[in-house]
């Protein structure tokens, strides 16, 4: 074999294997900046006498939560999304009427958002009972969300307690 030959081949073998090197790191990259941005929300559950109670929920991720759509059931029935005709059927026949914070399918959530859902002002266990039963053995909430690169199908799920 030429050495002509030999330095021409080990040139196309590293041009080659940088090239690889150069597509595993912008898959690399892609996927970190994915990750950089990437909102985790939490629904919660507080009941502080003397405080605001209810169901909290907060965007504990670094970017923002684009909403894609969100399921309330009540004792077991589909009540529809969560908006406010599905706030007020959910509130529907309790004696203390909780405030409401709704949204909007497809609404963007910030990063740091900390807001309640549904909720009392200032708990009392003996005049909030209904409420607390509610969210705590008769409601599930769940929300489906995306970053802003989308399709990744996140979901937050409110379960009963047993």
């Amino acid at each position: 074999m030429d050495s002509e030959v030999v330095v021409a081949a080990s040139a196309v073998v590293i041009a080659v294997a940088s090239l690889a090197v150069s597509v595993y790191e912008v898959r690399a990259t892609r996927q970190h900046n994915r990750h950089s941005v990437r909102p985790i929300l939490q629904l919660q559950r507080t009941m502080s006498e003397g405080h605001k109670a209810g169901i909290r929920l907060i965007n504990a991720g670094l970017g923002p939560a684009v909403v894609v759509g969100s399921t309330l059931t009540v004792d077991g029935t589909v009540v529809g999304a969560w908006n406010k005709a599905g706030a007020d059927r959910a509130r529907e026949g309790l004696a203390v009427w909780p405030y409401a914070m709704t949204f909007t399918e497809t609404q963007t959530i910030a990063t740091t958002y900390e807001e309640f859902l549904l909720s009392v002002e200032t708990y009392d266990p003996q005049a909030h009972a209904e409420f607390i039963d509610l969210i705590t053995r008769r409601l599930r909430l769940e929300i489906r969300y995306e970053s802003l690169y989308g399709g990744e199908n996140y979901r937050v799920v409110l379960r009963p307690r047993e």
